[in-house]
């Protein structure tokens, strides 16, 4: 017998391997001059690529609304619970959830700084079929700030709901006021906003009054296309809700999303 060499070693193991990785394959038939192709792992096959998901709405301008928008049409019976977006998002998950229970769509308008702490908040809000949009990015008195500085509280925002969803988002309300300036309200249109979005009610659930004095300041004020702010972080207002939207439906109400309001 001829002596074994290094190579001869290494040439046999390599050869082994190859035959324990691919035995299947070299007992099927292949064509002549073809290279096999690889054996699916032992685990099965690859998963599916996740889908992307689609682009958010963008902004959509409505030629019989003004500029600035407190309300929709009082002849129909719809309204408008709109969110300013930030806090705990256990409790805006909460929210979120209690809306969709009712079969209610709100409206949200994020604070970027909260985008950033929680991106994947802005996904959570859009599955649920509810509206998305900007309340500047740090939620200061934009209306007090000088024209650069008011500028980049709304493009700061708005470049982060780009990003997170391919959209600046449905609607732009100034932080820290119930209307915009008219500085604001030209540099938001500049931004790619049509309208700025108020309201005519105003919960007062921020001053943390208990869930009963939130749902009897909401239901007294509110009537066919009333646009309702409230805020998410407070625990007062997800208790608040269902007595909200009971309410709501009893009087023939429909809380539906900003865009579906004025549509």
């Amino acid at each position: 017998m001829g002596r074994v060499t290094t190579t001869d070693r290494r040439t046999a193991l390599r050869a082994g391997a190859g035959l324990v990785a691919g035995g299947a394959l070299a007992a099927g038939c292949a064509t002549t001059g073809s290279t096999a192709p690889a054996a699916a792992p032992a685990s099965g096959p690859a998963p599916a690529a996740r889908a992307t998901p689609p682009p958010a709405p963008a902004p959509r301008a409505f030629p019989q609304q003004p500029a600035q928008i407190t309300h929709g049409p009082r002849d129909h019976p719809k309204v408008a619970l709109t969110f300013h977006g930030q806090g705990d998002p256990k409790i805006a998950t909460a929210l979120l959830t209690e809306a969709e229970k009712h079969g209610a769509h709100i409206t949200v308008l994020a604070v970027g700084t909260w985008l950033d702490t929680h991106p994947e908040m802005a996904r959570r809000i859009l599955d649920g079929g509810h509206d998305l949009g900007n309340h500047t990015q740090r939620h200061i008195a934009v209306n007090t700030l000088a024209e650069t500085d008011a500028l980049a509280e709304i493009t700061g925002c708005a470049d982060r709901l780009k990003r997170l969803t391919g959209s600046i988002g449905t609607w732009f309300r100034p932080s820290r006021a119930p209307a915009a300036s008219p500085l604001v309200q030209r540099l938001a249109h500049r931004v790619g906003y049509p309208h700025v979005l108020s309201y005519d009610v105003d919960s007062l659930d921020f001053t943390a009054p208990g869930a009963p004095a939130v749902t009897r300041k909401v239901l007294a004020e509110v009537r066919n296309g009333s646009v309702v702010s409230m805020h998410f972080g407070y625990a007062d207002t997800v208790a608040a809700l269902p007595a909200v939207l009971d309410e709501l439906h009893r009087r023939g109400l429909r809380a539906v999303t900003t865009t579906e309001l004025l549509s």
